[in-house]
């Protein structure tokens, strides 16, 4: 009979409530949360070193420990532990700091195992710090089971040999674990059991590296599995179907000032083509900083009023609201559109909500004013979603449900970002979304000069070109990691930097801004330096998401090694948004520069440094996580590109057996559980 994995883990002999308590804080409270807690490594007692041959690194050694004696630094308040390790062939010293047990531990006459670093410390080679383990209690276990030791994550005043117990108690078990996923690539009958029980009673490496790669793939295919089945979903909904009117289209684009590049010529196109259909759209416009979004989403609106209906396009701050209602305003009101805003500083707003109401206004461009109940729309068919990860599913939620209530039908929704997203994260987290992709600058802007620069001779090399631009009229970003010194941080802080500045460049106007200061005082800082009152703008990253300042061409960001790529790319996107030349300062205050920094100075490309950030740092929160919880991959890599291209498929073939037979999924209860969490990540769920 399978094991039932939902039982409490007090249904395991030899777990008390005491342990019970411990566990659960853990996060384990049941038996699938206890089997799916891996060891983090294992150690091969068999493969351990003669002193003789000890090189630096990680080892393990057999041997006796003698000449246990504990001191005490004043200068330092440490407690140091030293002693001698011998074999049949060597001896080495060895040091443990701030354990003064270790002086009491040992029985010299016994053998021990030492696990640890060996290596050039205080100018001499020793063993820092090993962990020690009885000989003869290793030994045990090795002729019981297996040369390979599990080491489980401590939790609290819990060893791994707690989680080695307790997991031992139930090995008799694991051949009764139910399988989970349906047969595919990778999932035989009793793969789960099998990749299960290799990682808690690992025999090699190839046990190790096989549990994992099962164990990676079930967590991409539940994933992958849950955006199917979400679009499948999606297509079952009905939306108004809005005409594609090319006359209507031309003349707006020949209306522009400027000339539309061919991506974003594309991009229009799949959207007017989607709103043609009766099925809602639910579409993902991603383009780096500066490709020209908002011209999209605006061609894209107008096909939907032209055709009679609403839209709403929802912002995350008040001042990047004011900034798309005035440029969709320029684009559309000489078309007869009539737009506009609604914040938390609108006045009359009741007037403004009565409008909407009675269909009066066509384009409606706010902030979360927009998904107040009292904010009704007449015929809302089309909804704009800027920079989408900044919102939780619950607010893009009560936004679509607006459109149910005015129409009767689901939405059209059109999702925007300036965050590159990575192709492996497209297949894996937004395989429910189509997306469009804006890979090119628009004619005349400059491409903006990044340069690293030491914090040691920054001052000589940066405040003449600061300096410069100030000269020239123009401004200037000045990022800082913190908002205030700390006395245990060096990182450069908004306020005591701001301070500094204005005493260096005492004829410059110099504001500060972060995240922790009112909506109001923030949106009037912004509105001051976007209209040119305000020559340094000293601020946390709270302007990556920022209002278009194409007078903003120098931006100088202290302590750069301590971001993303992405983060101090969408940063830089912030300048150069003009026609005039732009420079980024990335301060570090190492002697090298990092790879991270390299590879910003020596590319522009948003896409490409995605990828490689994405290798460098994980997915970290590229979904807006934030909001409605991490995605919480324990054992999947979002980098491993091939093992996401077979879980794609094959989620794909199943989730396509599931469309043609009710039945299929309903055949795996767990596994419907486990792709409800990833279900409620994405959009219309």
């Amino acid at each position: 009979m399978p094991i039932n994995l939902a039982s409490s883990i007090l249904s395991i002999r030899g777990v008390g409530p005491k342990t019970e308590k411990i566990l659960n804080k853990a996060g384990i409270r049941t038996i699938r949360d206890l089997l799916y807690y891996l060891p983090r490594t294992y150690e091969n007692y068999t493969e351990t070193t003669k002193l003789s041959e000890i090189k630096p690194g990680k080892v393990i050694i057999r041997g006796k420990i003698s000449d246990l004696k504990t001191s005490h630094t004043r200068r330092r308040n440490l407690t140091i532990t030293e002693g001698v390790i011998r074999d049949a062939t060597d001896a080495i010293r060895v040091v443990w700091f701030n354990q003064p047990y270790r002086a009491k531990q040992f029985d010299e006459t016994k053998d021990y195992y030492f696990v640890g670093n060996y290596d050039f410390s205080h100018g001499r080679y020793q063993l820092t710090s090993p962990k020690a383990e009885l000989a003869q209690d290793i030994d045990r276990i090795k002729k019981q089971n297996s040369t390979y030791r599990p080491i489980y994550p401590v939790r609290g005043a819990f060893k791994s040999e707690g989680f080695h117990k307790i997991i031992e108690s139930i090995r008799p078990e694991f051949a009764s674990i139910p399988d989970l996923l349906p047969e595919t690539t990778y999932s035989r009958s009793g793969a789960r059991a099998d990749a299960l029980f290799k990682a808690h009673f690992a025999e090699s490496d190839a046990d190790v590296a096989f549990a994992r790669e099962y164990l990676a793939y079930e967590e991409l295919f539940e994933l992958i599995l849950a955006s199917n089945l979400n679009k499948q979903e999606n297509q079952k909904l009905r939306a108004t179907s809005i005409p594609f009117i090319p006359k209507d289209i031309k003349q707006l684009v020949e209306h522009l000032k400027f000339k539309l590049t061919n991506a974003q010529r594309l991009a229009i196109f799949e959207i007017l083509k989607d709103l043609e259909k009766a099925t809602p759209m639910n579409r993902l416009l991603q383009g780096d900083v500066g490709s020209g979004k908002t011209v999209v989403a605006a061609i894209s609106a107008y096909s939907a009023i032209r055709a009679g209906h609403q839209v709403a396009l929802l912002a995350p701050t008040a001042i990047l609201a004011s900034q798309h209602a005035d440029s969709l305003r320029e684009l559309l009101e000489p078309f007869g559109v009539k737009v506009t805003l609604l914040i938390g500083a609108t006045k009359h707003k009741e007037t403004i909500k009565k409008e909407i109401e009675s269909g009066e206004v066509d384009l409606i461009v706010g902030t979360h004013a927009l998904l107040t109940d009292d904010t009704r729309f007449k015929s809302l068919a089309f909804t704009i979603i800027d920079e989408q990860h900044r919102f939780g599913v619950d607010q893009r939620q009560k936004l679509l449900e607006k459109t149910v209530v005015s129409t009767g039908l689901a939405p059209h929704l059109l999702m925007m970002t300036a965050t590159p997203i990575p192709r492996s994260l497209q297949l894996a987290v937004f395989g429910d979304l189509d997306v469009s992709i804006l890979n090119e600058l628009p004619a005349g802007r400059q491409p903006v000069t990044t340069r690293i620069i030491s914090e040691l001779n920054f001052k000589d090399a940066l405040y003449p070109t600061v300096r410069s631009y100030l000269a020239k009229k123009q401004q200037v970003y000045w990022i800082c990691k913190k908002i205030e010194e700390s006395n245990s941080s060096e990182t450069a802080s908004v306020k005591k930097q701001a301070q500094k500045l204005e005493t260096i460049f005492k004829d410059a106007k110099i504001a500060f801004l972060h995240g922790r200061m009112k909506p109001d005082e923030k949106d009037s800082i912004m509105e001051q330096f976007a209209s040119g009152k305000v020559d340094i703008l000293v601020s946390t990253t709270v302007v990556e998401v920022g209002v278009n300042v194409p007078n903003a061409n120098l931006m100088v960001i202290m302590d750069a090694d301590n971001y993303g790529l992405a983060q101090l790319h969408q940063l830089r996107g912030r300048i150069g948004r003009g026609h005039e030349a732009a420079e980024c300062y990335l301060v570090t205050t190492n002697d090298r520069p990092s790879r991270r920094l390299k590879e910003l100075e020596k590319s522009t490309d948003g896409f490409y440094l995605a990828e490689v950030d994405l290798k460098l740092r994980g997915p970290g929160e590229i979904y807006g996580s934030l909001q409605h919880g991490a995605l919480n991959l324990q054992f999947a890599s979002l980098t491993d590109s091939r093992l996401i291209s077979v879980a794609s498929k094959d989620a794909k073939r199943f989730a396509s057996a599931c469309a043609n037979n009710h039945e299929t999924l309903s055949q795996y209860p767990e596994l419907m559980k486990c792709i409800k969490q990833y279900q409620q990540l994405t959009t219309l769920n």
